[in-house]
Order: structure tokens, then sequence, then C-alpha cells
């Protein structure tokens, strides 16, 4: 891991315009500069620049960063490997922190899987390319798909000739050690201990994770074996390196394409990807016939909000793609569904297409994920039961958007298509909603008594910045794996969500500035602003629903002390990738004023700003409680237990209108 001090000396050295021009014509602005994004169609300049601060931000898209989240973004590369480059372009040699022998022991075994992999996968090519049984038979099978050289040569794709024994033999005259070829699943030790070749006799598909490292295979038999075969596919067993349910088959020759075009397409199979490609569509990958996984749909969150699902135009096609799309929806990517005409799959149909067909064709017949779901499940059922199921079904999946605004359009089209008032629709999927809460809820706990045991087991394990222990990959080492709740869109975000939004502001951007405030005697008490927030929300237990923003509090501070310490330029430029990144955000207004409009943030307005917003937040909590309270009663049967919620209802509805004093409002509710 690359040392904390190197990583402060990079990101010291690092001149954000320096590496923003590598990738992006800039023109001086005033104090900062700016250009045409690099990450959307952008017409006219958007992309700002301010050396001053270190950063980078998208006033249209909003993506940018510090030098290094610059990098990733650009590169789609992890946040070491933006570091590497860094320290390479400056010339800053990298010094890697020292490893426990345990911490070594880890990252040797891993390295040394994927570097066996990565011979298997240039042996595999070899024999394809080399071999007469290669050409003789695996090549003839990828001609006879229709695969051209260049994309044989673009997937890496390969033959594992019929010999069981040759891999190993092979393996061990190049010296690699026995036990890797069985962790990383390319072999396995039969009843008298040989090796046995997993994949013998058949054509391999290479996995490559997002930074094109082989991470595991997938190996087919040819069509003329399938007929009774009960494994036409073999994939490589879950190891240190591979799960098949975190990996995208093809997201390395993709990811690009995806980010440029804003959107995927996610087939089934290796063989939809690749004639995907080859007929000029690359933005696409497989989740390789399993539902989507909740890693999987994040890792292409990375990339972008908009994905279409391809599936066959039947009743199995259909079935799929109401399958596992949940997931999807409550991770605020908008979905749409493809179907294939006359029982074709990806394969086929690009094959048998020309890449203006193929494109016309997604054009005009990709659906709307609701509106395909309504159709299918609700348009033209009589049955009164199976219409309510399907109705059901439907308000269930619009339950799961997060955009307020795209949600009432669904409920404003299902009522005109169903004949329901959106009254009744709404009460019912508001339901739904509360329930969809309480079961995050419950998996939240559930997530959190698993993190509290597995950080029992790592109390003896070395520490990196920020508490994360360092033999498990600390989050700034390893940013692909976020642990804290993501932040919503601003026009996605509760009241709640919102306060607490602007409150972390004020700690990102003010932190460590002073305020004068009263104290339980009524005498004055001058503090920084992220010691009042803490000491206030503590006094009561209260604390950020978002884990990020706690971690972000108690990591100011912890710094208050130190002589100069500025919380903004501290926090753009954090060790942990997830907090630089929502500093960036945290750091930039939406709205550019003019010198003449900016209100300067003075010491009183500062302490005023933050006082309401605590007093907000403390509203916030307090009508939450009283909601769960008049739930409870509502079902409570014991009328003892009644009366003493109705007590601390009374007591609430005191603190609400006091709160509601201090805010200076008029309205006082019973």
């Amino acid at each position: 891991m690359i040392d904390k001090l190197t990583v402060q000396r990079i990101m010291d050295t690092a001149d954000i315009v320096d590496v923003v021009s590598d990738y992006v014509s800039l023109r001086k602005a005033g104090a900062s500069y700016k250009g045409l994004c690099p990450f959307h169609d952008d017409r006219t300049p958007s992309f700002y620049v301010s050396p001053s601060r270190g950063i980078c931000h998208c006033f249209t898209c909003g993506k940018g960063g510090n030098a290094a989240g610059f990098l990733m973004e650009i590169e789609q590369i992890s946040y070491p490997e933006a570091l590497r480059r860094l320290a390479k372009k400056y010339n800053i040699e990298i010094e890697e922190r020292q490893l426990t022998d345990e911490e070594r022991r880890h990252e040797n075994d891993r390295e040394s899987m994927f570097i066996i992999n990565e011979w298997a996968s240039k042996y595999f090519q070899d024999i394809l390319h080399n071999d007469p049984d290669g050409t003789a038979v695996g090549m003839a099978y990828f001609r006879g798909r229709g695969f051209r050289d260049d994309m044989i040569a673009k997937f890496h794709l390969g033959f594992d000739p019929a010999d069981r024994l040759r891999l190993a033999a092979e393996a061990k005259r190049k010296g690699y050690n026995d036990g890797y070829l069985v962790s990383t699943g390319l072999c396995y030790r039969n009843d008298h201990g040989q090796l046995i070749d997993r994949f013998a006799g058949r054509v391999v598909f290479p996995w490559m994770n997002r930074s094109g490292r082989v991470v595991g295979f997938t190996a087919r038999v040819l069509d003329s074996r399938t007929k009774g075969v009960s494994q036409k596919y073999v994939n490589s067993p879950d190891s240190e390196i591979f799960h098949k349910g975190n990996e995208l088959y093809g997201i390395y020759q993709a990811r690009t394409a995806i980010h440029k075009a804003d959107k995927v397409f996610l087939v089934e199979g290796q063989a939809d990807v690749i004639s995907m490609h080859q007929s000029g569509i690359e933005n696409v990958v497989a989740g390789s016939g399993t539902a989507l996984t909740r890693q999987q749909i994040l890792l292409l969150k990375r990339y972008t909000n908009n994905i279409t699902l391809i599936y066959d135009d039947d009743e199995a096609g259909h079935h799929a793609a109401l399958k596992g799309t949940d997931e999807i929806l409550v991770q605020g990517m908008n979905l749409r569904i493809l179907l294939l005409p006359g029982g074709m799959d990806p394969d086929e149909f690009a094959r048998s297409h020309t890449a203006d067909e193929m494109q016309a064709y997604i054009s005009g017949h990709e659906t709307d994920f609701i509106q395909f779901k309504t159709q299918l499940l609700v348009s033209g059922v009589n049955d009164p039961v199976k219409r309510t199921e399907g109705i059901n079904s439907v308000l269930k999946s619009v339950s799961l958007v997060t955009d307020n605004v795209l949600r009432d359009t669904y409920i404003h089209d299902c009522s005109r298509l169903f004949g329901i008032g959106e009254q009744t629709l709404f009460m019912q999927m508001n339901e739904m909603i509360r329930e969809n809460r309480d079961e995050r809820r419950r998996e939240q706990e559930r997530e959190a008594n698993r993190e509290a045991a597995a950080a029992a087991r790592d109390t003896q394990a070395p520490q990196q910045p920020g508490g994360a222990p360092a033999g498990n990959a600390a989050a700034a080492q390893q940013p692909e794996q976020p642990q804290s709740k993501p932040v919503p869109a601003a026009h996605q975000m509760t009241a709640n969500e919102q306060v607490e939004w602007e409150l972390i502001k004020i700690v990102v951007r003010y932190g460590e500035r002073p305020i004068t405030v009263k104290n339980t005697d009524g005498a004055d008490v001058t503090l920084p602003v992220a010691q009042y927030i803490a000491v206030d929300l503590g006094s009561d237990g209260l604390k950020f629903h978002n884990d990020l923003f706690n971690t972000i509090l108690a990591d100011c501070n912890s710094h208050l002390a130190e002589q100069g310490f500025a919380a903004e330029q501290y926090f753009v430029h954090h060790a942990d990738i997830r907090i630089s990144h929502l500093a960036v955000e945290l750091s930039v207004d939406r709205y550019q004023l003019s010198k003449s409009m900016q209100v300067e943030m003075t010491p009183e307005r500062l302490r005023d700003n933050t006082l309401r917003l605590v007093l907000t937040l403390r509203m916030e909590y307090v009508n939450n409680a009283m909601q769960q309270i008049n739930s409870s009663i509502s079902t409570c049967k014991d009328n003892d237990e009644i009366m003493k919620m109705m007590q601390k209802y009374s007591e609430l509805t005191k603190l609400r209108n006091s709160i509601a004093k201090l805010l200076g409002s008029n309205l006082i509710m019973s």
C-alpha cells in the first residue's frame, strides 16, 4: 500500500490545471480556468478548474474532483492507480507502507493468482492460434460463430486442449506453484492427487475486471458436443480474486463506451457481448445468465445511470425481464427493456443485422420498464384477482423509484391506464414505501451487526487513517467498495437529508471557524463550528443518518487542534477518495454569482446558519419520533401502554413547539 506521507506528497505536488489540461483545452476565466466538460456532450464551457483549491467541477453534470479523482473518472481507474500515475507524472518515488507478515502473505497470494491467470489466458490464446488442435477445433468454432479476428483478439479468446494433464504440466515447467493452480480454479486434484485441467477440451472466455486484470474464466463445450452434456459452460469457482456475482463480462472492453454514451446494455452471455461489439455497439456487458446483483449494479453505476436489459421476445424473455430489477430501481438507475423479435438472442440479432439496423431497432423498440411491466401484467387482463396482483406488482416497482417527479408521473399514467383514482394508488404506494424503508432499516441493522462482528475479529489489525483495518484493504485503497450509504441527488432528498446535507456542507467549508454561542448557563462561549455541532447533537445521542457524514464530522474534530488546519482543503484532498469526492461537491456552489451578489459568510451569519440547521435537524428527529408513536398507538391494544405513549407524544409536542418558536415559526401544532 502507498505510504500516507507519500500520498500527501503526491497530492501536494499535483497541479490540477496541469493534470486536467492533458485532457481538456482550458482558458483563463478570472482566478479559475474553464473548458468543455470531458464527461458529457458539452456545447458551452461548463467545466471549471480552480488552481487555488486544487479541484475541478462541471456545473452541468456535476463530475470532477481533485487531481486523483479527475484521473479516476476520466480514465476509469482505481484510486491507487491514479496516485501512481500522478507520482509518475511528477517523478515522485512511491514508498509503499511496510506490510505485516499476514498482509504480505495475503497480498502475495492475490498477486500470484492474478499472475497465473494472466499466464493461463496467454496459454489458451497461444493454443488457439498456434496449436494444430487449437486452429482446427477452437478457431473453427469461433469463425463458425462469425467472430472476426479482431474480436477474438480484443476479448482474448482461447482454446484449452483435451489433454487434462497438459496445462498443469506446462505451468509447473514454467515454475508456477501448484497451489495457485488450485486456488484460482484452473485445476483441481483427483482422487490420486493429480492436477486435472478444469476447462480441457473447451473454448475459453477470460473475465477481466475493470482494470484489465484476468480474474476468472468461462469455458464452453463446442457445439457438436453440447447434446447430453450436463455442463455446457464451466466457470471458474469463487476465489480470492473472482466472485462471479461481483463481476460483469466485458466491463473492461466496454467501460469507455459506456462512459461516453452514458448508457449500458445488459445481455445474457459472452457471445452476445462479442457480437454486439462486432456490430459497432460497444457499451454492452453480460451478467452471464444470472440476475444482476447489487455489487454488479453498483459497478455499472460508476459509469452511467441508464441501463437497458435485452431479452428474447418470448415467455422466458418476459420472465427474465421482470426478474431482479428491484435493486436497479432502488439504486436510482433509469431502467429500460428491449425485446428482440423472432425468438432471437442478441448474438443472432447482431449477426443478421447491420450496425445501423440494430441502432434503429433499439431506438424504436426499447421501452421504459414501468410501462413494459404495466403492458405485460395488466393490459388486457380481465380476471379481477390477476389484475389486482399485476397492479400491485407495478406499484411495488414504482415505489422503488427514487426520483419523486418520475414516481408521480408513473402514478398519473397508471391511474389513467388502470382506471383507478390517483389518491387510491398513492395510498397503496405509500404503504409500500413504508414497507421498503422498514426492510432497508432491518437490512442496515443486519449489515451493521455483520460489520461489528468483522470489526471485532480485526481489532488486532494495523489501522489506516480513518480507522479502516489495513488487512481488510482500507477504503482509500479500494474505493470501488463503498461502505457508506450513497448520497442522493438534491431533487431526491427528503427534508431530513437536505438538512443533513447543508449541515455537513458547513462542516466541510467552515469546520475550523469559531462561532460564539450561549452555554446552558446563558454565558457566551466560543468554539469551532464542527465542535459545536458534534457537542450539540451528541448531548442527545443524535447523529447523521449517513455514516460518511459522521466520519467527516469526527475527522474534522480530531484535527481542530492542529496549527493551520483548514477543513475544506483537508477534506477536498482527503486520502479516502469517497470523502474527497463528496467534499468537492459540497465545496462548490451550483450557481455562480457575480462578486457584487455574493454574500460574505461573516461569523454572525455562520453562527445563525449553524444554529438554524441544528434546530431544524432536531425538529426532523422530533417529527419522526411523533410519527412513530402515532403509528404504534394505532396498533397497540394495551391501554396502559397507550397512555404512556400519549404522554410521550404530549412531551414531544411541547418540544416541537419550543423548537418552532426558536426557529421563528408562528405555527403551533397541537
